[in-house]
């Protein structure tokens, strides 16, 4: 085996720190680019849990990759760190709402996230416990750990139903917490999500409205700058950053896949055993990007829909037409044998519905 040449090869010869081109890299606030007004309107908005107090509830909207979680994650940290010098317990529970969408599961999560079982004495099991009793072990968590319990449920609008906003703003007012207080930053891409929201949860939730704009090209290419150094020096030459950010300006103004590309950028000129990322390569990357997102789509849709998407597949692969018009009845039949296949029930209903249309046209 020592007689073997490596697969994984010398150290990276284009990337320094590639952590810093991660969406789940929580940069420093220096590195947190156009978002001022943003952050000194959150940290207004919660800045009494500082001292122990009850934080408005807020909502923030915007499109993706406009800095909603990054600019929410950050400042709670830097919330729960001011609140300790004042000797104030502070505690942010992060839920992906698209991951726990049902009230248990989010309350669950909740609960795990506070709960250090050695200081609370509380159990929060996965399974084979009731909603309310993990409501019950969520306040009793709250109030032997904590003054101050900040919860950002980012994609707010997957929750299937509301009863845990209603929940969570009253848990106070209803007595099911003493010696602690709750504050939600909800995060949504839906500028309307509020107006689905029943009118008793409006009222207990009181909550301050933001919107975060899309990043212009300028912003974004300081963003990638204040990244540069995930690079090795002298390796990314200088056209690169002003083209990444030139196109992702002109398309949507997002960061997070400004970033992306940006990174894919330096995985393309690797793959090409260059020692330099060049401009020519940002195309290629904007591509992949493009697949890639696709790919993140398609993998969030219910399984029938994926079915539905893999029956479609299956036709455009018999069609010698690059641009095929796909009868509807053709991908339904296509669509029986893919949950054949996969021993799943069909669902006629749901799949008529999406496949209304007569003829389906699609390119490769």
């Amino acid at each position: 085996m020592s007689d073997t040449e490596s697969f994984f090869g010398d150290p990276d010869p284009i990337f320094a720190d590639k952590e810093l081109l991660r969406v789940s890299h929580l940069p420093e606030g220096d590195r947190i680019i156009g978002r001022d007004e943003e952050f000194t309107n959150l940290a207004n908005a919660i800045k009494d849990a500082q001292r122990g107090g009850t934080p408005n509830n807020v909502l923030i909207y915007g499109k993706t990759g406009t800095g909603k979680s990054l600019c929410s994650k950050y400042i709670t940290q830097d919330l729960t760190e001011a609140a300790a010098e004042n000797d104030v317990r502070v505690d942010v529970a992060y839920i992906d709402c698209f991951q726990d969408s049902t009230e248990t599961q989010a309350v669950r999560t909740i609960a795990e996230s506070f709960n250090e079982p050695d200081v609370t004495g509380v159990k929060v099991p996965a399974s084979g416990v009731s909603t309310s009793d993990y409501y019950r072990r969520l306040w009793k968590i709250l109030d032997v750990r904590l003054d101050v319990g900040i919860i950002i449920l980012d994609e707010i609008d997957k929750l299937e139903d509301d009863n845990v906003l209603m929940q969570l703003s009253r848990a106070a007012e209803a007595g099911k917490v003493e010696d602690s207080t709750l504050g939600i930053i909800g995060i949504s891409n839906k500028i309307r999500y509020k107006e689905t929201l029943n009118e008793r949860v409006k009222s207990s939730l009181s909550e301050r409205d933001f919107v975060f704009p899309p990043y212009d090209a300028n912003q974004l290419r300081a963003i990638l700058n204040s990244r540069a150094d995930a690079f090795r020096e002298g390796v990314l030459d200088d056209d690169v950053i002003p083209k990444v950010a030139a196109l992702a300006a002109k398309e949507h103004g997002d960061a997070r896949k400004a970033i992306d590309i940006l990174r894919y950028s330096g995985e393309i000129a690797d793959e090409h055993d260059d020692d330099r990322v060049r401009v020519e390569y940002v195309d290629e990357a904007h591509e992949r990007e493009e697949e890639a997102r696709l790919a993140e789509l398609i993998g969030k849709q219910p399984e029938h829909s994926k079915y539905l998407l893999q029956g479609l597949a299956l036709q455009m692969q018999q069609s010698t037409d690059t641009d095929a018009m796909i009868p509807s009845k053709q991908v339904y039949s296509a669509y029986e044998v893919v949950c054949v296949n996969a021993k799943e029930p069909i669902r006629s209903k749901s799949v008529a519905s999406a496949t209304s249309s007569p003829n389906l046209r699609f390119s490769r």
